[in-house]
């Protein structure tokens, strides 16, 4: 008996990586976007933190960190067989300037709604933070 992973379905993908994205510059998950008892388990650098719950615990958490309005880029989003892997460039913009995240999400899905998350974050680079890794980190031209 031969067994095939298939992946998600793309719109599937697509409608929950959007709704997801858009929680990081609006604070608001919409209806059906997470399981009531979605676990959140998040890895900026040199830390580590989780809960559980629906939604409102996730925006509560985003709005708690953010400095001011923000803005989101998403870089790509992989379907999986479980769900989906999405990258954004979040930059907020505080009072003392810009300030850029990097993060990378593993998001599971189970009946059409996000039920577990892993975010892996670079942390907040400040003007000056990347000011000096542009002038000291090599990087592939073309590559972002």
């Amino acid at each position: 008996m031969s067994v095939h992973a298939t992946t998600i379905d793309q719109e599937t993908v697509t409608r929950l990586s959007s709704e997801f994205h858009r929680c990081f510059s609006d604070f608001d998950a919409g209806p059906g976007l997470f399981a009531a008892d979605t676990f959140f388990d998040f890895l900026p650098p040199m830390w580590r933190f989780q809960f559980e719950g629906p939604g409102e615990a996730f925006t509560s958490q985003l709005r708690s960190i953010a400095e001011g309005p923000v803005d989101v880029e998403v870089v790509r989003t992989i379907p999986t067989t479980t769900g989906f892997v999405t990258e954004h460039i979040e930059t907020q913009h505080t009072p003392l300037g810009e300030v850029v995240a990097r993060r990378l999400h593993l998001c599971e899905v189970s009946d059409g709604r996000i039920c577990a998350v892993v975010t892996y974050c670079n942390g907040g680079w400040d003007a000056e933070l990347r000011s000096r890794h542009s002038a000291q980190a090599p990087m592939v031209a073309g590559r972002s």
